[in-house]
């Protein structure tokens, strides 16, 4: 029964040791010039030492709850793809109201202007 994991195993190390080899090469042949700017803590377009209580901007959340809804679209549509030879030409239609929805969805708001960013 374990040698059914052996080959989740095997590319757990391979991919650990590409990350670690392409990192070890960005180090050791990048260049090094460390500068207090570049060494800073950057979130969210807000100076780093600022006061903690400060108000953050709305369209801050707006555009992440945007990014959330159209990275669940996209894992919808993984497994639909993955499914559409089987599930025929009534799931195509389904999944055609469903992107015309949130099309429909990000026109509107690109129209009321939460995409853009000062």
């Amino acid at each position: 029964m374990l040698e059914n994991y052996l080959p989740i195993l095997i590319f757990m190390a391979v991919g650990l040791i590409m990350g670690a080899v392409v990192m070890a090469i960005g180090y050791l042949l990048g260049p090094q010039r460390p500068d207090s700017e570049k060494g800073s803590a950057y979130e969210c377009g807000f100076e780093a030492f600022e006061d903690a209580r400060m108000k953050f901007d709305v369209r801050y959340y707006l555009v992440a709850i945007l990014f959330i809804i159209f990275d669940l679209e996209i894992a919808f549509l993984f497994p639909w793809a993955v499914v559409l030879g089987e599930i025929g030409l009534f799931a195509l239609g389904a999944m055609a109201i469903f992107l015309l929805i949130l099309v429909v969805g990000f026109i509107y708001e690109w129209k009321k202007g939460a995409l853009e960013w000062e």
